[in-house]
């Protein structure tokens, strides 16, 4: 069975897609679709791996708790340059950037990234992605992978000198380590199935 893309998707505007215009997509687009490189990324359907995961790291009281002056918030872009509006998994944030009416955050907001890496994503998830978040100057990444049903965390923190992520750790089974403050969560995800 095939699906025709609708008329506004494909071959879409003259010049391709800038960040401007995924604030004004039709009311039948996808909730969630990415800008990389001035193509529109639409997000396959999300496993349930996937989304406890997010409600893992978003969690008010097992996930990242952050000082005052930042929020967790899931699934919002951030608009890296007129063709670059990735959508993180989950991002730390600078709470006087967030307002109702926000779509997209600046990197200047954002203290970190969070991608959860799906079958479909993972080439963007392991190499496009970090590369952007790294030039856009935002001062941590973490890619959390799939292992045997369990997380496995990657994190990164940026080297302002070459403008590079450089790994500061592996997570499996509990994620304790250092943003700027302290994090430290057990990534057993069946405490959010009971």
């Amino acid at each position: 069975m095939t699906t025709a893309f609708p008329d506004w998707f494909y071959p879409g505007p003259p010049g391709g897609w800038t960040a401007d215009m995924l604030d004004h997509l039709p009311p039948d687009a996808p909730p969630h679709v990415e800008l990389i490189d001035g193509g529109l990324i639409l997000m396959s359907p999300q496993t349930g791996f996937h989304m406890l995961v997010i409600d893992l790291l978003k969690h008010p009281t097992l996930g990242i708790r952050p000082p005052e002056r930042f929020l967790v918030v899931r699934e919002m872009t951030v608009t890296l340059g007129m063709r670059q509006r990735p959508e993180p998994n989950v991002l730390v944030v600078e709470e006087s950037a967030f307002s109702p009416d926000i779509t997209s955050f600046k990197p200047d907001d954002v203290h970190l990234a969070v991608e959860v890496v799906s079958e479909e994503s993972r080439e963007r998830d392991r190499t496009t992605k970090p590369i952007k978040y790294s030039d856009a100057g935002i001062p941590h990444f973490w890619r959390v992978e799939r292992e045997k049903n369990e997380p496995v965390v990657h994190t990164f923190e940026l080297d302002p000198a070459v403008r590079a992520y450089l790994p500061t750790g592996v997570h499996r089974g509990r994620l304790k380590t250092d943003i700027d403050f302290p994090i430290d969560i057990d990534l057993d995800l069946s405490a959010l199935t009971r």
